[in-house]
């Protein structure tokens, strides 16, 4: 029975440490948590603002006030100073900070000393609020707690920016503004675990708060002048009035507070206790002097909201308040400026109430009051979504929904216009941290970019090409889109449907490209996500998407790369997207004088195939007059820095011999470098680009093991980035060159085959060339013109026999293959790109199948 019970408990163990729903049931925890001790620091505030105002009444106000705001400066300055000086200001800053990875205190010892120095503060009768106090204490909270509890540093930040929005939640009774203060502004993240944390924290804590707070800023109770609010079109104006208004006075409010703090420390040589001290002196001689409501702040936006004040009243609570918050803040106080925001808001959306009732005498000013609150917070703090809710959960009236929509969009996009850092944001910036915002890791698609994926070698068209010229190009290629090209920028883009469109309204004459095209195409940069351009694929319903810069093209992307690595990421082998890693280092290399038109690049790897690759790349260069550069690549450890990293060239430098030698003997310049990197391919592409390769001829095993992959890792990586043509050769263990078979199926790439054949077969003293078109059986009238042409072509370069024949099959590799076999044929030329032929080897059939089905070399063309 002991041992079952057991058995059940550490089963049930198991199931609540799960990192999801240990989450939620620590931020259950930290909800309550941080609403109690936002309910003890609102009823601390509460009592003591209460008792420094009865005071205010007994004794002269202007002995008491002052008196009271110069010794709860002092003590709350010695406390922060002494035990905790991460406490000092709103503590917003300091919590956006944490959450964005930056190493800051955030622990228990600075919650308590900002739960008591801000009580101290604003129970002094300082302008500042409660709500940034609440976030940092209920994140310090947070962040205890998960200290306690060890778990993942993403799992930490989740349960801290929980807290924060619990903090929020109850400062205000307004848990949806706690969850998107945490969304738009603190993390910036959407995620399902913060969401969940974040609700739940702050659903308790505004809870706790309403059963136990003072429902200081709870406005659903007070009744307007008119009794209910109203909103009518004629009023727009004058929001988008308010709304520019706060934006501009939202921007002010920003640098005076980032002013303020560089004069206090810049000027004024006092420590902190003394410089909170003297504030507080000369905020309690300004509300002195000032009407007698001024005493309780609360109360002060109360009275603007209510209606019981008039313009002029509204007007010295915005100029008053406005100075006193900045000198305030500037001093280091421990306390929140959001609220404070509201209070300038009220004041400032009374005004322009104030006048829009005198003029049309429609809405009351206190309808403006309310929504001014928002326009001030959103222009402050960059937080439009936020600022509509946190006023509306405090009013709980659907009437103020659309002006609040309008004045808070409006603060926010003029006050983005000149500076589009929040207020926080400065803060930090002040400190010398500057934050960007991190791209969503919610799928690979969001994480890879359009260059990542993109295809470099893209098939274009010219603007002033007939549409005849334009039907032949479809015709010859598996594509069904082609940018359209002018002075290099792309000017539009033609699809089959638009080739469809002209044959059915049978245009005529002299009809070029360039009216039929579709001019201004949707293009993308290189630097997007995948996500952003699978958005705009679907968007505008395409099927390919250029990638340019300014308007030159670099790329084109399609459906299809996107599905490969989707393909990718499912089997586990996501290979196309190479990691990025540090450059090769050459750590040897030999030079000739370069004497040729252009440069072959041979990669070297296996010593069996090296000598046949070597005379296939001595027979190209002698016929075109290229310099050979070969290349020995050795591998070391990601961990490891190629530049730094001793290795062992003993056998490289066998290869390279090997090549030097029959370079000498054919008379051929050749150059060698072994290179060191973490990545073949990333290594050869540099040595493309360094040396200014025109062909590069790799060798292939002729199957792949690796899912989604056509030929291997390297190879397709070689084939899709390198900006140059590509041989590829499988070789057989007979390395013979007699009997030659090369399919014919038009397109660059298979007469980029036919030219190179004279060179590779002058491998054989007397070469046998079998040229060898395919055909659907219902093609009655086959055109054998390009099999003509070929043989023409190839008779008058060739020292050896030509012969030509086509074939009907339905199958193209099987028509291959078998006339493969029946020749006893020792090696198969094929272009492989965008002819048909192409389309079945970029789907893995054609390759794969000759690889499999025949024991002769099969040597691939890429143009």
């Amino acid at each position: 029975m002991f041992i079952r019970g057991k058995i059940l408990w550490l089963r049930l163990s198991r199931q609540m440490l799960q990192p999801r729903r240990l989450a939620f049931a620590e931020a259950c925890l930290i909800g309550l948590v941080s609403g109690l001790a936002a309910v003890l620091l609102g009823q601390a505030v509460d009592w003591a603002g209460a008792w420094r105002v009865h005071v205010s009444y007994l004794l002269p106000a202007y002995l008491v006030l002052p008196g009271i705001g110069l010794v709860g400066g002092i003590l709350a300055g010695w406390l922060v100073e002494r035990f905790a000086p991460e406490a000092s200001g709103s503590g917003m800053s300091e919590v956006k900070a944490v959450l964005a990875r930056v190493p800051m205190p955030l622990n228990l010892r600075i919650a308590l000393v900002k739960l008591i120095s801000a009580t101290l503060v604003l129970g002094s009768g300082m302008p500042l609020g409660r709500e940034g106090p609440t976030v940092q204490i209920g994140a310090a909270l947070a962040n205890q707690l998960s200290n306690w509890v060890p778990t993942s540093p993403e799992h930490r930040r989740q349960l801290i920016a929980a807290g924060a929005g619990a903090g929020l939640a109850a400062a205000f009774n307004a848990p949806i503004a706690g969850v998107l203060f945490v969304v738009e502004e603190l993390l910036q993240d959407v995620s399902g675990i913060t969401l969940g944390t974040a609700i739940l924290a702050s659903f308790i804590a505004s809870v706790i708060s309403r059963l136990y707070g003072s429902h200081s800023f709870d406005l659903s109770q007070i009744n307007l002048v008119s009794g209910h609010t109203t909103f009518f079109a004629q009023e727009i104006p004058f929001y988008l009035i308010l709304g520019g208004l706060a934006g501009l006075l939202g921007i002010l409010f920003n640098k005076g507070v980032i002013a303020s703090l560089e004069v206090n420390q810049r000027l004024l040589h006092l420590s902190l206790p003394w410089r909170i001290g003297i504030v507080g002196l000369v905020s309690g001689i300004a509300i002195a002097l000032l009407p007698v409501t001024f005493r309780n702040n609360a109360g002060l936006r109360e009275i603007i909201l209510m209606g019981n004040a008039n313009w002029l009243f509204a007007a010295i609570a915005l100029l008053a308040q406005f100075t006193l918050i900045l000198l305030t803040y500037g001093s280091g106080a421990p306390g929140g400026l959001l609220v404070p925001t509201l209070v300038l808001g009220s004041a400032l959306g009374y005004l322009v109430g104030a006048a829009e009732q005198s003029w049309l005498g429609m809405s009351a000013a206190t309808t403006y009051a309310h929504v001014g609150m928002a326009a001030f917070f959103s222009a402050v703090s960059k937080v439009p979504i936020t600022a509509v809710i946190i006023v509306f959960e405090m009013t709980t009236d659907f009437n103020l929904v659309l002006p609040l929509m309008i004045v808070s969009v409006v603060a926010y996009l003029v006050a983005d216009k000149i500076d589009h850092r929040s207020l926080y944001d400065l803060l930090l910036e002040r400190k010398g941290i500057h934050i960007q915002k991190e791209p969503t890791t919610d799928g690979l698609l969001a994480q890879l970019s359009a260059a990542e994926v993109m295809q470099r070698r893209v098939e274009t068209l010219s603007s002033q090409m007939s549409i005849d010229e334009a039907v032949q190009a479809f015709s010859q290629s598996h594509h069904r889109n082609f940018p359209i090209l002018d002075n290099g920028k792309v000017v539009g883009i033609i699809t089959q449907k638009d080739l469809v469109t002209n044959a059915s309204q049978q245009i005529k004459g002299n009809t070029t490209i360039s009216d039929i095209m579709t001019p201004e195409p949707v293009t993308i940069s290189p630097t997007d996500t995948l996500a952003y351009v699978l958005h705009i694929l679907n968007r505008y319903n395409l099927s390919c998407l250029p990638v340019t810069e300014g308007r030159k093209l670099v790329g084109i992307i399609t459906r299809s790369d996107i599905i490969r690595v989707e393909a990718e990421r499912l089997s586990g082998q996501l290979q196309g997207i190479e990691p990025k890693s540090a450059p090769s280092y050459v750590v040897y290399q030999t030079r000739t004088p370069a004497t040729g038109k252009g440069r072959l690049l041979v990669p070297l790897s296996h010593p069996q195939t090296a000598k046949t690759l070597l005379e296939m790349a001595a027979a190209i260069a002698k016929q075109r007059n290229y310099e050979i550069e070969c290349l020995q690549v050795i591998i070391v450890s990601p961990n490891r820095i190629p530049s730094e990293t001793p290795v062992d060239t003993t056998k490289s430098h066998r290869l390279l011999e090997q090549a030097i030698l029959l370079a000498q003997k054919q008379r051929i310049p050749i150059h060698t470098q072994i290179r060191v990197a973490h990545n073949v391919a990333e290594a050869i592409l540099e040595t493309v680009k360094e040396r200014h390769i025109d062909l590069v001829l790799m060798g292939w095993k002729g199957t792949t093991s690796t899912p989604g992959r056509v030929f291997s890792r390297i190879v397709d990586t070689i084939i899709r980035q390198a900006p140059c043509d590509v041989v590829l050769a499988k070789l057989d263990d007979k390395k013979a060159f007699e009997r030659w078979l090369l399919p014919i199926a038009g397109g660059p790439n298979s007469r980029q085959a036919i030219k190179l054949l004279p060179a590779l077969s002058s491998l054989s003293s007397s070469p046998k060339i079998k040229l060898c078109q395919v055909f659907q059986p219902s093609n009655f009238t086959p055109d054998t013109r390009l099999l003509e042409k070929s043989l023409h072509f190839l008779q008058h370069r060739v020292n050896g026999k030509v012969l030509a024949t086509s074939v009907q099959s339905n199958s193209v590799s099987e028509a291959v293959i078998e006339c493969a076999a029946q020749d006893n044929t020792d090696v198969i030329i094929l272009g492989a790109s965008r002819e048909s032929l192409l389309q079945q080897a970029i789907q893995g059939n054609i390759p794969e199948k000759i690889a499999r089905n025949s024991n002769c070399t099969v040597i691939m063309v890429k143009t």
